[in-house]
């Protein structure tokens, strides 16, 4: 039907099935439950190459691109959300920019082993009072005298991965007085004096992905681990997200699709008022609309990452069909993961099954790497030109 998708594209997604079914599904419960990270099935995934998906393998990574990373991500969130999270933010706002605005030192130095899942990599951005008005950072980052290294201070809040993370791109105001335009990116190891992991933030759904504050109490950071030039940081991370939202619109289409097929399944086995409920018009219509929404957020993320690889060769920005893509099939994953829940009734309100946590999981995909709200914003600037 899509033959843009190859014979390749099918194998990984195959093996991703494999795996999240096999691996994965069997201890989501037991991590969603503790909180616990997931560490072993996250090397597992690394070594399979789900950690660095688009990466070239002279840098770890399986050389595929961002179709192949859509479709294996789909499969892993079908089985646990928290999972996706993690490959997520590792390939696509970690690994991806360090592969578009990276130096070959940096590549090979903070690249390879987190492409490869050696290492584990995170991004951050969010301050305690810097959500999605991003030009307003509080912490600082100010190059030494000797102009060797920049010394860094502050708070970061909801990083994901950070409780075990390796390597952090961070994002800090150099110039604060220019706003957006003094913020500069950096890499930042964790290993150092001057980095505190926080408090681990106590989420309502994903709760295996490990969200903590960081802080930096003059951290030292090598004026070589800086990541594009100054004042370029802000660009950086929007260009980031862009990426970063197929990834969320991935992961929520795994969500919705989980649901759909769990509510199918009993709809075709539980019986009321001496019939199956599959038979009743109302569910009949949950049904019908659950299954066009997932479609329609299916071809909208095709869409983004067909967007996305022309934009490699043209240079052309694709945040218009990433926003899309995030803001349908995160709207489409509440949507499906809610009627789910009415259509087990009692049984979907119980956490003997994954529907409820389908319903906490798929929360977080309308606010993080951009509101549902900034999404339509963003879409609404791309077809007016206005700001």
């Amino acid at each position: 039907m899509f033959d843009f998708i190859t014979e390749e594209h099918r194998m990984i997604q195959l093996e991703a099935r494999r795996f999240a079914q096999q691996e994965i599904a069997p201890i989501a419960t037991h991590h969603d439950e503790t909180g616990e990270f997931p560490l072993e099935t996250v090397r597992k995934m690394g070594q399979l190459g789900f950690m660095g998906i688009e990466v070239p393998e002279e840098y770890g990574g399986i050389g595929m691109d961002t179709l192949a990373y859509a479709l294996a991500l789909i499969e892993i969130c079908k089985a646990d959300a928290s999972h996706g999270t993690i490959m997520s933010v590792n390939n696509s706002l970690y690994c991806h920019g360090l592969m578009k605005y990276g130096t070959e030192e940096q590549r090979q130095n903070y690249l390879v082993p987190v492409a490869s899942g050696e290492k584990i990599g995170a991004y951050s951005l969010t301050e305690p009072m810097s959500g999605s008005d991003a030009g307003t950072m509080r912490s600082r980052a100010v190059l030494n005298e000797a102009g060797t290294h920049y010394v860094i201070n502050g708070r970061k809040s909801w990083v994901t991965s950070a409780p075990y993370a390796d390597f952090i791109v961070l994002f800090a105001p150099t110039h604060p007085e220019k706003g957006a335009s003094g913020v500069t990116a950096f890499l930042i190891e964790t290993d150092q004096p001057g980095f505190e992991r926080g408090k681990t933030e106590p989420k309502m759904g994903i709760r295996a992905s490990a969200t903590s504050e960081i802080i930096f109490d003059n951290y030292q950071c090598p004026v070589e681990n800086r990541l594009g030039k100054e004042g370029e940081g802000f660009k950086i991370a929007m260009t980031v997200l862009d990426a970063g939202r197929i990834g969320i619109a991935s992961q929520a289409q795994g969500i919705a699709e989980a649901a759909l097929e769990a509510s199918i399944a009993y709809a075709q086995e539980r019986e009321a008022f001496g019939q199956k409920i599959g038979q009743f018009q109302m569910i009949q219509q949950k049904l019908a609309d659950m299954k066009t929404r997932v479609e329609a957020s299916r071809l909208l993320i095709y869409q983004a990452c067909l967007a996305k690889k022309e934009a490699a060769v043209t240079g052309k920005r694709y945040s218009l069909e990433s926003s899309m893509a995030k803001l349908f099939a995160s709207e489409t994953a509440n949507f499906c993961a809610k009627e789910a829940i009415q259509i087990h009734g009692g049984m979907g309100y119980s956490k003997e099954m994954p529907l409820e946590r389908y319903y906490r999981d798929a929360k977080i995909t309308e606010i993080y790497e951009g509101t549902s709200e900034i999404q339509r914003m963003v879409i609404a600037r791309s077809l007016t030109g206005l700001r």
